[in-house]
């Protein structure tokens, strides 16, 4: 987006973290957004107290003159003589100049993350965000894959909601797709590896954050791709794991279930994380990977 590198240019915080804390906001706000026909907009929406200052009488602010009185975050990013928060352009540059107030280098823009969202968690994934950006060289990144290379066995059905008793009583918030042991296990899109490691549940697994701010969890593997760790960016297509029966006890316990990938999604609107049927996706994607030439 040019507007991105302009404000970099204006503020000097590189155009990646401004691109980053863009995404996250759409992420949180996908209810508002999903019917935006430009996804690439800028979607930042700041609290009123936070633009107008905590103790500001006019909540709804739009004076940059009174906004600074009171100590808000408000700028008039436009050159209209007002700080208005609704407008993309002057919400972007006040962010910036929140991002820059320490400094422009990385240690200093996570703690005015912080500042701003009070979250370890948001701190991480706003700077996963800005890694991929930084690395893609672009905002626009698109596509998905199938889990499952075309050239392997594999089988499924819906098995969402299905009642599971390992544990205590639970439904299944996932989708099991068969396959042979040692199957490659590919990522679904692209993201950063946020959990790795054992789950007495999903023994070894694998949860990647993508750009909506969806977590894809990979379980019951046999283990993992040589690299993959804990922060590690991926792309839709590539090796993360392999197929496996392991889960439902200590690390290491495996053969309790025929082998297969345990695959879940999950929506994150910053106050909670809910799972939801990802079979409709795979389906999609099971679709165009077929259309795919070998």
């Amino acid at each position: 987006m040019p507007v991105l590198h302009h404000v970099e240019k204006v503020t000097k915080v590189p155009w990646y973290y401004l691109a980053a804390v863009n995404q996250y906001e759409m992420g949180i706000h996908w209810k508002k957004n999903k019917d935006i026909p430009n996804k690439s907009a800028i979607q930042i929406e700041v609290p009123t107290e936070k633009w107008s200052g905590p103790v500001n009488p006019k909540q709804e602010d739009n004076n940059p003159v009174t906004i600074k009185i009171f100590g808000g975050m408000g700028l008039d990013g436009n050159k209209d003589k007002a700080a208005d928060r609704t407008n993309p352009e002057d919400a972007l540059f006040a962010m910036a100049k929140w991002l820059g107030a320490d400094g422009t280098h990385e240690e200093a823009i996570r703690r005015k993350i912080w500042d701003y969202y009070q979250d370890g968690i948001v701190v991480d994934r706003i700077t996963g965000y800005a890694r991929i950006f930084r690395e893609a060289g672009t905002t626009d990144i698109h596509g998905n894959s199938f889990p499952i290379p075309k050239r392997y066995n594999y089988s499924y059905r819906s098995t969402w909601g299905d009642p599971r008793g390992w544990g205590g009583r639970r439904i299944h918030e996932g989708c099991d797709i068969f396959a042979n042991q040692g199957t490659p296990v590919l990522s679904t899109a692209t993201g950063v590896v946020e959990v790795i490691g054992w789950n007495r549940f999903g023994g070894w697994r694998i949860g990647i954050r993508d750009l909506n701010n969806i977590y894809h969890y990979y379980a019951h593997l046999a283990g993992f791709d040589k690299g993959i760790k804990r922060g590690s960016i991926v792309k839709p297509g590539q090796v993360i794991g392999y197929v496996g029966a392991s889960g439902y006890g200590r690390p290491g316990t495996s053969g309790k279930f025929p082998p297969h990938l345990h695959y879940g999604m999950y929506r994150d609107t910053g106050a909670r994380e809910w799972a939801f049927d990802p079979t409709p996706h795979l389906r999609k994607w099971e679709r165009e990977m077929r259309k795919k030439k070998r």
